[in-house]
């Protein structure tokens, strides 16, 4: 049986191999149609948008944990996760029968002390008329005075101790400081709590956020920060959410970097404006922030654009090979807007102008030939170790013009 099987297996094997051979081939692609890397460009209108993009996570712009300010046990609860809530409505309330009776023995404690300053005062003025008529002495009059500040200053302290516990019952019925929505509810009715004043900081019972006033918190390079300024309109993608696109607002940049995944930049806060219902906190958005742009201009591609410096002015000049009839000439240009991929041009080309993406040959033979002419002429006159060294040297260029130096992020404004 074993053998049986082998030879099935075998048979198969050949006729999936036999069959792989019998298939029509397939036509190879035809080299240098698809794959060849154009080496020309056409000068043509365009729309150039440079942005700084930026990611960052979306928070509440208002978000306060909730924490009694006294020691207590929750009798209510009355929000949930997720409730709006209006300003001045009720959170929870705590367990207030102790205090409700320490209250009552301060007011018992108020009357006492009212009595006794009535009989203080009474005293001290039978004793002042007394001592105004020669009759008592003044260890007598002084002591009933005495006796009459001190019951003044019991029923003040009394007033003080009631207020206090008149105080702390309002703390046990925590309100909403703002209109809000609870995020978190990390304890139920019936628990202890600790006061905000006790060990680490008091127990929380709500986080809550005003979804209203949302935020994102963005970390800005440092080579596109001082592109940025307070007030700037930017562009918001919410990655959660396909297709929605909102508006957004720059409205605070730190003074000073930091790092963050190993690099530096900025803290920036982006206030959101008219935001929809659908956004939640801790989602993430990409933001784009507009820094230049130019409608219908005249452009080519970052690559076309060459970067020198002139010998004779000592500035740094762009320019361009433009191809002609006898092959290509170098033209002086001045750029505008530009951004990774093309840079506006404000003068020195034409609409229809092809430009090279790359230095011509006969350009680069040209900047070679002084130079292995002065290599030859020296080695006439010296050693053929000499001659051999100077012709090795002399062939390499090293003035050769840098293609595409406007891309960078440097020089992206087009300067």
């Amino acid at each position: 049986m074993k053998s049986v099987t082998i030879v099935v297996l075998l048979a198969a094997l050949a006729m999936g191999g036999w069959m792989y051979t019998q298939r029509a081939p397939v036509p190879a692609s035809q080299p240098g149609v698809a794959l060849e890397r154009p080496t020309t460009a056409t000068v043509e209108p365009r729309d150039i948008r440079f942005t700084v993009s930026a990611a960052g996570e979306i928070t509440p712009a208002e978000q306060v944990s909730v924490r009694p300010e006294i020691n207590g046990r929750i009798s209510s609860l009355l929000v949930d996760i997720g409730d709006p809530v209006k300003k001045g409505d009720v959170f929870f309330t705590l367990d207030d029968r102790d205090l409700q009776i320490e209250k009552e023995t301060q007011e018992k404690e108020i009357e006492r002390t009212k009595v006794q300053l009535g009989q203080a005062e009474r005293n001290y003025l039978r004793s002042k008329q007394l001592f105004e008529d020669k009759l008592v002495a003044l260890e007598l009059f002084e002591q009933e005075r005495t006796d009459y500040e001190l019951a003044k200053n019991s029923l003040s302290k009394a007033e003080k101790a009631l207020e206090l516990v008149q105080d702390k019952l309002r703390k046990t019925r925590i309100l909403a400081p703002f209109d809000c929505t609870v995020l978190t509810r990390p304890v139920s009715a019936g628990q202890s709590v600790s006061g905000s004043a006790g060990f680490n900081s008091g127990t929380e019972v709500l986080t809550i956020a005003d979804l209203n006033q949302l935020i994102i918190n963005a970390h800005i390079n440092q080579a596109d920060i001082t592109r940025l300024r307070v007030n700037q309109e930017v562009d918001v993608a919410v990655e959660a959410i396909q297709g929605l696109k909102v508006m957004g607002v720059v409205e605070r940049m730190a003074p000073q970097a930091t790092i963050k995944n190993n690099i530096k930049g900025f803290a920036a806060r982006i206030l959101l404006r008219n935001v929809d219902p659908r956004i939640r906190p801790s989602m993430t958005a990409n933001i784009k922030i507009p820094v230049s742009s130019a409608d219908n201009v005249l452009a080519v591609p970052i690559a076309s654009v060459f970067t020198e410096q002139n010998p004779e002015t000592l500035q740094t000049e762009r320019f361009v090979y433009v191809k002609s009839e006898t092959g290509y000439e170098r033209r002086v240009i001045q750029i505008g807007v530009s951004d990774y991929f093309f840079a506006e041009i404000q003068k020195g080309l034409s609409a229809g102008d092809v430009v090279s993406l790359e230095e011509p040959k006969d350009e680069a033979e040209k900047r070679t030939k002084p130079r292995a002419s002065g290599a030859a002429l020296a080695g006439a006159t010296d050693s053929k170790a000499t001659r051999n060294k100077a012709a090795a040297t002399g062939v390499a260029p090293t003035n050769a013009p840098r293609s595409g130096s406007v891309g960078g992020k440097n020089s992206a404004s087009g300067s």
